[in-house]
């Protein structure tokens, strides 16, 4: 007897978007994360921009999955209490060679169906007038919109577990081996029967393949990004997500308000060996700071309230890694990047399409439940502004120990600190958490693997995570 129909490896979005696909398609669902929480490794540091598509590679699979995630997103994110701040943005040209690029970026957008809108000079200057006088042309590109970059996944969980999804944190999957009928998963504490494995692993994603399969199909390549967020103050020098040219090899540094009120400026490119340990370091916040007021010139006179460093799992290729072995009942989602908060509900959509083949596989759930995300985005609803509250336990960001109360007794409460002000808010404002973690760990008692009390503890991440 197999203790799931579906083995989900990796919390991050994708895993999450899977785990919720599979639950509502009837599926008995197991998700796998080796991290305290869900999104611990490189899904909680990314930029919160849901993309078009328009600069994906035409055809592609990556281009299809951001489509239908995107679509699926803007369908269901009222019922889940989701934010979308719409910005559109506008691709800058800063030297006369990335203007020479624009037609061919406009051509490969109207190719992927996405309209743009061609800008001179003066366009910019009407749209963007803090935007540095060096900025020469761009395109407008409606529909690349700042949504909340954690509130989603955990909605995905929270709704594959009304639906009978079971989430195992603080589990690595460490040997396994496939019977013809089910897969063996040894994790650090049991083993677990699945009849289908889908490998979410993110960093890990080849490794996984190797312990599994005998040998991966790819090879992870971290790849870092820095990140400055400048104080809510700032919010008020833009009003479009500010995209460079992109490059064969990256997006470059992208410039856009939050959803939280801040202004965000990153992320850098940089290789590195390690998959746990992204830094920051000085010499590139500098370098950071310098462009962002090259481009906003008077983002130079606004404090910055943190800064952050996430990995991202690139590989050998630009491609998304997709690897299906029907005969082992194993499906493969790596190497998915920039665009996977977007795509993310697309891939998991493309992976039952996979499991499934040519007929209905189980009985789906006819009237699902959505669960109801608390509202952290500054335009939204807040709790403060509901009476009943108690107290405002984070004064930089508004949280209540309402929040923090219903987040610790939510189905899936938070495992650590990275955790807690990922569905809060708690900690990630000026201060950084100077003036409220010692109520925090006050309420948190017993409950945060480490206890705030021996240390903040926690993850490296956006912000800050400990």
């Amino acid at each position: 007897m197999a203790d799931a129909d579906v083995a989900v490896v990796g919390a991050g979005i994708v895993g999450c978007a899977v785990a919720r696909r599979f639950a509502l398609e009837g599926a008995r669902v197991v998700l796998i994360e080796r991290g305290a929480d869900i999104l611990s490794g490189a899904s909680k540091a990314n930029s919160a921009i849901l993309h078009t598509g328009f600069d994906a590679p035409p055809d592609s699979l990556e281009l299809a999955c951001m489509r239908e995630g995107r679509g699926e997103y803007l369908a269901i994110r009222d019922r889940f209490n989701l934010p979308l701040l719409e910005t559109g943005a506008i691709v800058t040209a800063w030297t006369e060679a990335q203007e020479g690029q624009l037609d061919a970026i406009a051509a490969k957008a109207a190719t992927n169906g996405v309209p743009v809108e061609r800008l001179g000079k003066a366009d910019l200057r009407r749209l963007e007038p803090g935007l540095g006088e060096a900025a020469r042309a761009g395109l407008r590109v409606a529909g690349e919109d700042v949504i909340d970059p954690w509130s989603p996944a955990l909605a995905y969980v929270l709704q594959a577990m009304t639906h009978g999804a079971r989430v195992l944190r603080g589990e690595e999957v460490r040997a396994g081996h496939f019977d013809g009928a089910l897969w063996h998963l040894t994790t650090s504490r049991r083993v677990l029967r699945a009849r289908t494995v889908i490998n979410c692993a993110g960093l890990y994603g080849d490794r996984l393949e190797q312990i599994l399969l005998g040998h991966g199909s790819f090879e992870i390549r971290p790849r870092k990004g820095q990140f400055v967020v400048f104080d809510k103050a700032a919010a008020a020098l833009l009003r479009h997500i500010i995209l460079p040219v992109p490059t064969a090899r990256t997006k470059g540094v992208v410039i856009c308000r939050t959803a939280f009120g801040n202004v965000l400026v990153g992320p850098t490119a940089e290789e590195q060996e390690d998959r746990d340990h992204p830094a920051t370091d000085a010499a590139t916040l500098r370098a950071l700071l310098a462009e962002a007021a090259r481009m906003v010139p008077a983002l130079a006179q606004v404090p910055v309230t943190a800064t952050y460093a996430g990995l991202r799992p690139a590989t050998e290729e630009s491609a998304y890694r997709i690897r299906h072995e029907p005969l082992r009942n194993w499906i493969t989602l790596g190497g998915i990047r920039s665009t996977g908060l977007t795509a993310a509900l697309g891939l998991a959509a493309h992976a039952f399409r996979l499991y499934s083949g040519d007929g209905p596989a189980h009985d789906p759930v006819a009237d699902p439940v959505w669960p109801r995300m608390p509202m952290l985005a500054e335009d939204g609803a807040r709790d403060w502004q509901r009476p009943g509250y108690e107290e405002i336990v984070c004064h930089c960001e508004m949280v209540t120990r309402r929040e923090i109360e219903a987040a610790l007794a939510s189905a899936l409460p938070p495992g650590n600190l990275g955790g807690l002000r990922r569905r809060t808010r708690a900690a990630m404002g000026r201060c950084q958490g100077f003036n409220c973690l010692g109520r925090i760990a006050a309420l948190t008692a017993g409950r945060l693997d480490p206890p705030l009390a021996c240390g903040t503890g926690g993850e490296a991440g956006r912000g800050g995570d400990g």
